[in-house]
């Protein structure tokens, strides 16, 4: 059996940590640069708000509902999710963290007979000495588990754990549980199974396992397995991402040339970074800008460029060269650009890995040359050594977040002073 910890709108939840008022009230997160909604309370969707709302067209129903509005503050969302993962890790033993929100960890610490009764008072624990909700899922694996933690968290019954530990509760879970809402089906997928008739998780597993796989390759059928009970998927293959991707909208639309150029490098960097955290290598970088499509008065333009190396890489030197190669491809004078962005595809480990005869660079030496800014900057603070051309300085300082709240436990100017 398989544990979930999911904390509940979690970015929403950690601002109303240090506002007790807004408890049972609106309140929505912003993204990069205040443009949209990426996280709310249930209290917000209920009102009509959803994820990827611009900003600027809710304006009238933030007014009308009183929504407590947020900047993204991600040293405080860290911090706070740092605090949740310790407690579960000293009431369950041995946990594996798959996100900022989301943990995994192990059951044996749990008296199979009083179980809810344990994962219950985990919840409280981590509720009263933090302030996060949590929703706890537990199945025979993880996928299931997911399923059981989206039950925990969208029915009261429940009090925010659900067990599905006999085949009649994972039968009727799958019933009821819309297909795209299923772990590890996109939105890509998702349109597939649309078109083959696949509305809820039951249909699916309907499905023969050779149509699963002729259809949906490899990662449709361990889906397919883990929802019918068989555990498939191992935490490794959880914390390597396929594609990393980073990017941003400019507060103020730029033109010049340099400054596209100091955000792909910082850009390109950040994704080098999480490359080698999780162990990884990518071959394929691909570049893109666009112009604000909603500046009907501009020129609009839109272009990307891909380049595949002939040996994967985890170099910040070579992620970032490459990268600019790209967006020299695409550079047009004259226009008005809103967002540029990076991303890395083609991702392998970086323990086995296709080398190619004719490549002229050494990559020990290379390697060892990462490692040892990597340890400095570990040490030191991020970007204490960095690339000339990513101009650090200044990094931060296009970007809008009128809305962000202090940084109540990382920052001590920002610690809240009580007064008695």
């Amino acid at each position: 059996m398989f544990g979930l910890c999911d904390c509940d709108s979690f970015f929403a939840s950690c601002e109303r940590v240090f506002r007790p008022e807004l408890y049972g009230k609106p309140v929505v997160v912003l993204s990069n640069n205040d443009g949209c909604i990426v996280a709310m309370t249930r209290e917000a969707k209920q009102i009509g708000l959803k994820r990827g709302m611009p900003l600027f067209q809710i304006k009238d129903i933030i007014e009308k509902y009183d929504v407590a509005v947020f900047s993204s503050n991600f040293a405080l969302y860290g911090d706070i999710s740092s605090r949740v993962m310790q407690i579960l890790a000293e009431e369950t033993g041995d946990i594996d963290i798959y996100s900022i929100d989301e943990a995994f960890f192990s059951l044996d610490r749990f008296n199979p007979e009083n179980m809810r009764e344990g994962l219950l008072q985990v919840r409280n624990k981590i509720f009263k000495g933090i302030g996060i909700p949590v929703s706890i899922g537990v199945a025979p694996t993880r996928t299931l588990a997911k399923v059981a933690s989206h039950y925990a968290k969208r029915y009261p019954g429940y009090k925010g754990v659900c067990i599905i530990d006999t085949e009649e509760k994972r039968k009727k879970a799958l019933e009821l549980l819309p297909v795209r809402d299923v772990w590890g089906i996109g939105r890509k997928f998702g349109k597939r199974l649309d078109y083959f008739g696949i509305t809820t998780a039951a249909d699916f597993v309907d499905r023969s396992e050779s149509w699963i796989r002729n259809e949906f390759h490899k990662s449709g059928v361990q889906t397919w397995k883990e929802l019918k009970g068989i555990p498939c998927k191992e935490s490794e293959e959880l914390s390597e991402k396929q594609s990393i991707c980073t990017s941003r909208s400019f507060e103020k639309m730029v033109c010049e040339w340099e400054q596209l150029v100091e955000s792909t490098a910082n850009f390109a960097s950040a994704c080098a970074g999480k490359l080698r955290r999780q162990h990884t290598v990518c071959q394929t970088i691909t570049v893109f800008v666009l112009s604000n499509r909603f500046r009907e008065d501009l020129e609009q333009y839109y272009n990307s460029r891909q380049i595949t190396m002939n040996v994967p890489t985890n170099s910040t030197m070579e992620i970032v060269n490459t990268a600019i190669i790209a967006l020299r491809q695409i550079f047009r004078k004259g226009i008005m650009y809103k967002k540029c962005g990076v991303v890395l595809s083609d991702i392998s480990s970086d323990k086995a890995y296709q080398q190619d005869i004719f490549d002229t660079k050494d990559r020990l030496k290379l390697s060892r040359l990462t490692k040892a800014i990597d340890s400095i900057n570990n040490k030191n603070g991020t970007d204490t050594i960095h690339l000339a051309i990513q101009n650090v300085s200044d990094k931060g300082q296009n970007i809008r977040h009128e809305h962000r709240s202090p940084c109540y436990t990382t920052n001590i100017n920002d610690v809240l002073i009580v007064k008695v």
